[in-house]
């Protein structure tokens, strides 16, 4: 059963220090404030966001419309069996993902820095990616083909950890629409990677076809994970500076 409430304020089973935590670090802008656009549209750390949203979505659209023709072509499995196959790398990434929040708040608490975590897990996860969907391509027995699909998507939910929350570490302000914005990049391989590939393998699909769709995905993977090693941030940008607050009722620090 699920319990939903309108503001985090409504909702029983919340503790205090959560409601001050989320309204202090969420405040609503300022109405008489203009949205820093420059700015924002010309941060490093935004189009690192943007870039790496877009690198991860160009694989894994291209695998969840493709992949059940690339069993079928390259292997010669039925529809029916394939269809299966295919679902096993996202429930692999299902699973990583919720580990890997964990694990990034963890590291953050003990080790690494904010910057350090979102780096870690959007390029190491890029990383891992970009060797096994590569490696897919050239492997010719549906075992390894299958394995190696699965470990470069299923591992892929560790850069959900990085740059899919990195909006609320750079600007807790405007994370919303940093969310839209990068999102927007995001959807562009929906339309672009399934044509793209479909184009490209044709009918049958010959390995060499294949392969050229994955070393696509798998540069766009490389070539994301570089620009969010380069540019990306876990830090608070001078231009998204905090939203005055009332802090009797909204930004009380707890006392311990």
């Amino acid at each position: 059963m699920w319990n939903i409430s309108e503001t985090p304020a409504d909702d029983k089973w919340i503790s205090e220090a959560e409601v001050n935590y989320i309204t202090c670090s969420l405040s609503p802008p300022s109405p008489t404030k203009k949205l820093p656009w420059k700015k924002m549209l010309t941060s490093g750390p935004v189009w690192a966001i943007n870039a790496a949203h877009f690198a991860e979505n160009w694989g894994f659209y291209t695998l969840l419309t493709m992949l059940p023709t690339y069993m079928k072509s390259s292997f010669g499995m039925n529809l029916s069996k394939s269809g299966f196959i295919a679902a096993l790398p996202y429930l692999a990434m299902a699973i990583v993902v919720q580990l890997a929040g964990i694990l990034a708040d963890w590291l953050r608490l003990r080790y690494l820095t904010t910057t350090q975590v979102r780096k870690l897990f959007t390029c190491g996860a890029f990383l891992v990616q970009t060797t096994f969907i590569i490696a897919a391509a050239f492997i010719t027995n549906a075992t390894g083909a299958i394995l190696s699909l699965t470990i470069a998507v299923g591992l892929g939910g560790f850069a959900w950890a990085g740059f899919s929350v990195n909006h609320l570490d750079i600007a807790p302000r405007y994370s919303s629409l940093l969310m839209g914005i990068s999102n927007t990049f995001a959807t562009i391989p929906g339309m672009v990677s399934p044509i793209t590939a479909g184009w490209m393998v044709g009918t049958n699909g010959t390995a060499a076809e294949w392969r050229g769709v994955f070393s696509i995905s798998g540069t766009i993977y490389f070539i994301g994970g570089i620009t969010y090693a380069l540019l990306a941030s876990g830090n608070q940008q001078p231009w998204a500076d905090s939203a005055p607050v009332d802090l009797n009722t909204a930004c009380i620090e707890d006392s311990d």
